[in-house]
């Protein structure tokens, strides 16, 4: 497993995870308090509504990389590394980070429906996206019905709903990464094509004519 993760063919993935770890030790830091995000550091890195809509487009980005606490960046990079390996095996890496920040942003432009007073945070919405691209991709790859990965993705989606989770974050970053999917899969050619043919004896068929 080490010598998978640390692979060249995964480094997108371990490098998102790094850069997630390094921003939440810098927002630790500055809180004073290494298991959980101050709220005035929230304000200022994470994604605070009205700063955006006056003007602070930057924490549409920059929220991706913020977490609210311990238990929060832990459990999403969990899931980035999960669903993040998976991705970087279907997806090409201009592919995976179109998917990724595409997905991200979505989700943070929908938080922005929460109103002005809405502080948040994480990377949730472009995992929500990696996850979404890879089960339509793998059902459409293969010629089978999407209608049992919409199912399946629309059910994480709603068993990962609670109290302080941001719905419209995992369901913009969900919609991108599973449109995505779908494209990327109608759009690659498969790479392993079968032919069937079909031939006749001669010999058999004049035996036949020949017969009385």
């Amino acid at each position: 497993m080490n010598a998978l993760i640390s692979s060249k063919r995964f480094a997108l993935t371990i490098t998102l995870i790094v850069l997630n770890m390094l921003v939440y030790v810098y927002t630790a830091a500055l809180s004073g308090n290494p298991i959980e995000i101050s709220y005035t550091v929230l304000k200022q890195y994470g994604q605070f509504n009205q700063y955006v809509l006056e003007g602070g487009y930057w924490q549409l980005l920059t929220a991706m990389f913020v977490h609210v606490d311990i238990i929060h960046i832990l459990g999403n990079m969990l899931f980035l590394l999960i669903f993040g390996l998976r991705a970087e095996e279907l997806f090409k890496p201009l592919e995976y980070i179109l998917i990724y920040f595409s997905s991200g942003l979505a989700g943070n432009l929908l938080t922005l429906l929460f109103g002005p007073s809405m502080v948040s945070a994480g990377a949730s919405g472009a995992i929500f996206g990696l996850f979404g691209a890879c089960i339509v991709y793998l059902r459409r790859a293969f010629g089978q019905s999407i209608i049992g990965a919409l199912i399946y993705a629309f059910f994480l989606l709603m068993i990962s709903s609670g109290q302080g989770v941001n719905n419209l974050a995992h369901l913009g970053g969900l919609l991108v990464g599973l449109f995505l999917g779908y494209i990327f899969a109608t759009k690659r050619k498969p790479r392993t094509t079968y032919k069937f043919g079909y031939s006749f004896s001669i010999k058999f068929m004049e035996g036949l004519r020949l017969q009385p």
